[in-house]
């Protein structure tokens, strides 16, 4: 049996998933990947075998269980500190938190405006008004990131953080529905979207056989 397993529900849509399942791949941190399809009439009772939230993701490490997508991250911050999951410096430590904490309780108008499919053609969909300043507000952090700290490599903070584990899932969404990106934007998406942990999961995901969510999928 694995040190570690994640569980995680369908990668075509299932964004919270993504966060913690991408940080350990991208950092080479082995685990087995237990998996939950959801949108069943067995989805409950599956999820409540192996989730006290009846919620994914969850990390069983040798029985401990860690629930929730940036305890999942801490918990990995503070079991591997050389993989460097935060900025090593306090002010961009502070922000990076910020930005990954704002990003967990936060944007709900464009999470429900651009649902995370990956089946889904590219083309722009417009948001709402709240949508688009929501949208605003995300590139806002990310070009405040990248210009103050991300002068190591391509990511928010120079090499790869939890916050960009927390916005992967965001930038699979300004890649189907943003249409034409701000350069500096453009630039970011093609860098997480280039991962080869990312091109993993959109491979996997690209397998899967179920018919959900439709290409077209609205909500």
């Amino acid at each position: 049996m694995a040190e570690f397993t994640l569980y995680i529900g369908n990668k075509c849509f299932s964004s919270w998933s993504l966060r913690p399942w991408v940080a350990m791949k991208h950092l080479e941190i082995p685990f087995e990947e237990g998996f939950v399809r959801l949108r069943t009439p067995e989805t409950a009772a599956n999820l409540s075998k192996v989730s006290p939230t009846g919620l994914v993701p969850v990390l069983n490490h040798n029985g401990r269980i860690i629930w929730e997508t940036l305890a999942i991250l801490e918990y990995l911050a503070d079991l591997f500190p050389e993989k460097i999951l935060w900025p090593a410096d306090i002010g961009a430590r502070a922000l990076a938190r910020s930005v990954a904490t704002e990003m967990h309780s936060g944007f709900r108008e464009v999470r429900y405006g651009w649902p995370m499919n990956l089946r889904r053609p590219k083309g722009h969909k417009p948001l709402d008004a709240e949508g688009e300043a929501q949208r605003e507000r995300i590139e806002t952090l990310w070009r405040e990131c990248r210009e103050k700290h991300g002068r190591g490599g391509p990511f928010l903070f120079g090499h790869f953080t939890a916050a960009d584990a927390m916005y992967a899932p965001i930038v699979t969404r300004f890649d189907t529905y943003g249409g034409t990106l701000a350069p500096d934007t453009r630039a970011y998406v093609d860098a997480v979207l280039s991962m080869p942990a990312m091109r993993h999961w959109y491979a996997e995901a690209a397998k899967e056989t179920w018919p959900e969510p439709g290409p077209h999928e609205q909500d």
